[in-house]
């Protein structure tokens, strides 16, 4: 899939937006790309989905609640691999579990994002699967903001992927 294909796609989405926006981690920008507009559009995931199961192989998925969830569910309906889901803290009430579905010691699991800024919210998915025993290297994203997610995911020995950059978003803008 070419990166061309998947710009036109989120744009047609009006998921790339353009103004004065505060970010999750308090930061401002000049534009936002709007996860919500782009993961509840099929062609959009479609588009997702292909290109993460050109990356991930036979590895387990992991999604960070509630965000990615959509992106994982797809890529595991393209790959046929099982994925997990990794909450923000673990839930009050029923199996108390902070990351939802099967997942054995020592097994290797790749993260999906939808959007990278600072990475914490992968950082923070990646200590609890860790915790729960499994292998984590690698995160792979849509967006990459190139505003520090991949050097803050490096000092915690994740290595980030991205189908798309903020400069490739905003290249003929």
């Amino acid at each position: 899939m070419a990166n061309q294909e998947l710009i036109r796609a989120l744009r047609d989405a009006d998921a790339v937006q353009f103004g004065e926006f505060e970010l999750s981690h308090g930061g401002t920008s000049e534009y936002y790309v709007d996860k919500y507009l782009f993961e509840t559009d099929p062609h959009c995931l479609e588009l997702i989905a292909e290109a993460f199961a050109e990356r991930v192989g036979d590895t387990k998925l992991a999604g960070v609640a509630l965000g990615a969830v959509p992106i994982v569910a797809v890529t595991s309906v393209e790959t046929g691999n099982p994925y997990v889901i990794a909450r923000k803290k673990a839930k009050e009430y029923g199996t108390a579990k902070r990351i939802e579905g099967r997942l054995d010691e020592g097994e290797e699991v790749v993260i999906l994002e939808d959007i990278a800024t600072t990475g914490q919210s992968a950082v923070d998915a990646a200590e609890a699967l860790r915790e729960a025993g499994a292998e984590v290297n690698r995160v792979i994203v849509v967006v990459d903001r190139q505003e520090g997610a991949a050097e803050h995911l490096a000092d915690h020995d994740l290595e980030l992927d991205s189908l798309l950059t903020a400069s490739d978003l905003l290249a003929d803008q």
